[in-house]
């Protein structure tokens, strides 16, 4: 069944061009892992550009281009072979997918003859007059279709004009504002000394455990007056790490200059305070924090311009599809279909 593994190639390069990279501007300690393209990047021979729109890419020894007229004795018909240009070649791989990358076109080069002889012989025997062609052939319209339209609000989306970006940029100021913040680092529980075997009960372990939270929270407090006070957060961090009985390196208080959205919700806060002003004592499941902000202003915007272009882009083209979308309601016979998959089968659906 050598011929799967090629049909499945071009089936794929219907979804080759979906994903897209999760951008990110916050920093190593908050930031998710990065996910990354790990396709080699093949470029094509420096003799490629050289090749001519007509000149032949591809030749199919074998597989005539049209079904040849009788032969006979006095005119024997010439040996089969479909020949494939440049320009053809990459007309078939720009309507596949655009800026295709040079691997996938070999792959694609070395598939499709393989593809052309079964289909061939699958006209030979009359399939493309089944139903199950037709009915899948129409479906695959609606498929490409969909994705020409899709295509089609991508390069809509892309042409943002200057004057939407700057105005953007105007008015969702907030959003470009980025600050010089310093930050301490308390461990939410300091380590203890581990129970006598003879006192170690739920009991006993759940009070000294409330002890050691109880010791860094005032910790947290003391640090935090010292440095509204005008303490070095350098040292501050390093006592915070000592009262805690950490053995690992201090973080550094340093986080340079950064956006709000760099920092997890609950710290965003911090965006508030004054040059020179130190944040409350902030808690969660990770630890205490004390923030000191330095410095804030506006990015520039040339910096952003770029981010708000994507923004926009991202915007219109959720727009357009919902524009779309939205005017149509679905229903499902559910004595044909069941219930929901989120539903189970007893479970009757709840009024709105």
């Amino acid at each position: 069944m050598r011929y799967l593994p090629l049909v499945c190639l071009l089936l794929g390069t219907l979804a080759w061009g979906q994903e897209e990279p999760v951008p990110s501007n916050v920093p190593p300690e908050y930031r998710p892992p990065i996910t990354r393209d790990n396709d080699e990047q093949q470029a094509p021979p420096a003799s490629a550009s050289r090749v001519a729109p007509d000149a032949a890419v591809i030749t199919i020894k074998g597989l005539c281009a049209q079904a040849a007229p009788p032969s006979t004795a006095s005119s024997p018909n010439p040996p089969c072979q479909t020949v494939i240009t440049r320009a053809q070649f990459e007309e078939l791989t720009d309507a596949i997918l655009t800026n295709m990358k040079f691997s996938r076109k070999r792959q694609l080069a070395s598939a499709y003859p393989n593809l052309l002889a079964m289909a061939r012989e699958a006209e030979a025997r009359g399939l493309e007059k089944s139903w199950r062609f037709e009915q899948r052939l129409a479906f695959a319209r609606v498929q490409i279709l969909s994705q020409e339209l899709v295509r089609q609000i991508d390069e809509e989306s892309a042409r943002m004009p200057e004057k939407d970006i700057e105005d953007y940029y105007h008015s969702h100021a907030a959003l470009f504002e980025r600050a010089t913040l310093e930050r301490i680092f308390i461990p939410n529980r300091k380590r203890m000394d581990p129970l006598p075997k003879g006192k170690v009960t739920p009991e006993t372990l759940k009070a000294q455990r409330k002890e050691a939270e109880d010791a860094m929270t005032r910790v947290a407090e003391e640090l935090r007056a010292r440095a509204a006070a005008g303490d070095d957060f350098v040292r501050l961090q390093k006592e915070a790490y000592a009262e805690a009985g950490a053995t690992d390196v201090p973080p550094n208080p340093s986080l340079g200059q950064l956006r709000s959205s760099s920092l997890p919700p609950a710290h965003a806060c911090a965006f508030d305070l004054k040059p020179g002003e130190v944040s409350q004592v902030l808690s969660d499941s990770t630890g205490h924090y004390v923030y000191k902000l330095d410095a804030k202003g506006i990015a520039p915007f040339e910096e952003v311009k770029g981010e708000i272009d994507k923004t926009l882009e991202h915007q219109h083209r959720e727009e357009a599809v919902q524009a779309v979308q939205r005017p149509i309601t679905t229903e499902l016979n559910k004595a044909y279909f069941g219930p929901a998959e989120n539903q189970s089968a007893t479970e009757e659906p709840k009024s709105k």
